[in-house]
């Protein structure tokens, strides 16, 4: 396996970047900007200001960089305990992963499928040909098996419905509800919603989940023809597919911190950031006073050339802030300078939680639930399961004899059930839920180790209603010079939107100190 090629060397940026001229290239030598907020937003925004030869200083709150994109330790094996994937549409984050070097480590999970829990005789295989659970073929028998007869003659109507309001539902739960009834609703789509977006598809824009299905309906005529007609009996929408890197993630974090520092730049952890305040000459950022007595706390770092600080408390000024923390951080930091922010609704921030188990259990070494589970709400617990194990072939490899499972839980109006717990017992009921989405019984001394992670999930994109407020947000911050704000509230989640909006802003503020 090879290690990241962190790229050029300092101050020499891309032969495309705008400072590649000698005069661009003195002018962005002094400049000085500040990230706030160490997640793949925040490194992605700080790499492309470094790349023009410019200082670029990221403010990490954690002891760590990455944000929801994290490693994990358990029985002395390592792998993803946030992000494990990407999504592959538009090619934004696989672009990024090939200037890091990283190519070769581009992986794609294996191709057994998911399950779905909670419904009649206990779970069964999601089916395929379908569309964010909406079934082309109501009649097809892994439909059938999910949501029985009743149910497939209740879709089925769909075909005979008149196309009076075809295009005009926004909620994919009413139009489904509409169309094609409760059963597919609840045991098909509010799974994949519930496990892929953290919302009820009641909550969920048609639009933005998938954007060519309205159109299509209307062409169609019906809800199933238009899945068939957008999936092309694949069964997966196009930019649905997702890959991940071998050895994990993390990878991707590793890489950018690298070359943020190869070109001169640096990366603070353990720095929250107090407040922002500007003058004339520029931006001040107060960074908090470190806990001296703090576990893991480390001498401050001395300060940069061209007048950096230490983490003493002391004021840092800079020529202009990217602020890429999340939406509460944000809000708060960027209130006194963009005062248009508090007329925008903030969304709403689900709680999730990943427990993730390594087990002694040769019993799944056949993998009876395929990649993983999804849930209907109410049914269990957990919201989802994934047999990483089975689904990544270099962890498998990784994990010998071992099996490792991930089981997540919380949803958007729904704190985790492991909210509450301890380490030890989160874990339990880790294997509990892990014993009855699997449907093998799986004992405590299997459990060879364990590891949680939380995280405070930004809106899911596709909620109704949050591609406005997101427009409405950055256009309030976009209207203040020397500012910018990126991250999953503003671009929504996932890494196929957060990279790309990370490298808008930051182009953003490149532009406004070299030609502004």
């Amino acid at each position: 396996m090879s290690t990241p090629d962190p790229g050029r060397v300092p101050g020499q940026g891309r032969a495309s970047d705008p400072a590649h001229t000698p005069e661009l290239a003195a002018k962005a030598a002094h400049l000085r900007v500040a990230v706030v907020g160490g997640g793949v937003a925040g490194l992605v925004a700080a790499e492309s200001i470094a790349a023009i030869g410019a200082h670029a200083t990221v403010f990490e709150a954690q002891e760590r960089a990455g944000g929801a994109v994290q490693s994990g330790e358990a029985d002395g094996l390592a792998f993803d305990a946030g992000a494990e994937s990407f999504a592959v549409r538009g090619g934004h984050v696989r672009a990024l992963l090939s200037d890091l070097g990283l190519d070769d480590r581009v992986v794609s999970p294996e191709p057994g499928g998911a399950w779905v829990a909670g419904i009649p005789g206990g779970a069964a295989p999601l089916p395929k040909g379908g569309l964010l659970g909406i079934p082309a073929n109501p009649f097809a028998e892994d439909v059938r098996r999910v949501i029985g007869w009743n149910g497939t003659w209740r879709a089925w109507l769909d075909r005979l419905l008149p196309p009076l309001t075809i295009g005009h539902d926004h909620s994919l739960g009413r139009l489904v509800r509409k169309r094609m009834g409760a059963r597919v609703l609840d045991r098909l789509v509010a799974p994949v919603s519930t496990g892929v977006y953290s919302a009820h598809p009641d909550d969920i824009d048609v639009d933005v989940a998938a954007p060519t299905l309205n159109a299509a309906l209307t062409r169609a005529g019906s809800l199933s023809g238009a899945v068939a007609e957008i999936t092309g009996g694949s069964g997966r929408a196009p930019g649905a597919a997702v890959q991940g890197l071998a050895g994990g993630m993390s990878g991707l974090v590793d890489a950018l911190i690298a070359r943020i520092e190869l070109l001169g730049s640096e990366v603070r952890t353990g720095a929250p950031v107090e407040g922002l305040s500007r003058d004339d000459d520029g931006w001040t950022v107060q960074v908090a006073d470190p806990d001296p007595t703090a576990a893991g706390s480390e001498t401050a770092p001395e300060g940069i050339e061209g007048g950096g600080a230490d983490l003493s408390g002391a004021p840092l000024r800079f020529d202009a802030v990217i602020v890429a923390a999340d939406e509460a951080t944000a809000r708060r930091l960027l209130a006194p300078h963009v005062p248009e922010l508090a007329a925008v609704v903030a969304g709403s921030s689900p709680r999730i939680e990943i427990v993730t188990l390594v087990l002694d259990a040769p019993e799944l070494d056949a993998a009876p639930r395929g990649s993983g589970v999804l849930t209907v709400p109410g049914s269990h617990t957990a919201k989802a399961l994934t047999h990483s194990s089975a689904k990544w072939a270099w962890l498998r490899e990784r994990a010998g004899s071992r099996h490792v499972v991930r089981v997540s839980f919380g949803s958007a109006g729904e704190d985790p059930a492991t909210g509450a717990l301890d380490d030890e017992a989160a874990g339990a009921l880790a294997l509990a839920e892990a014993s009855a989405l699997l449907g093998v019984a799986l004992r405590p001394a299997q459990l060879r180790g364990s590891h949680r992670a939380r995280f405070v999930q930004a809106q899911p994109s596709a909620v109704l209603g949050a591609a406005e407020r997101r427009t409405a947000a950055s256009a309030a911050v976009a209207a203040v010079p020397g500012v910018a704000a990126t991250g999953a509230w503003l671009s929504g989640t996932g890494l196929a939107q957060v990279v790309p909006h990370a490298k808008a802003e930051a182009e953003r503020i490149r532009h406004a100190l070299l030609w502004g």
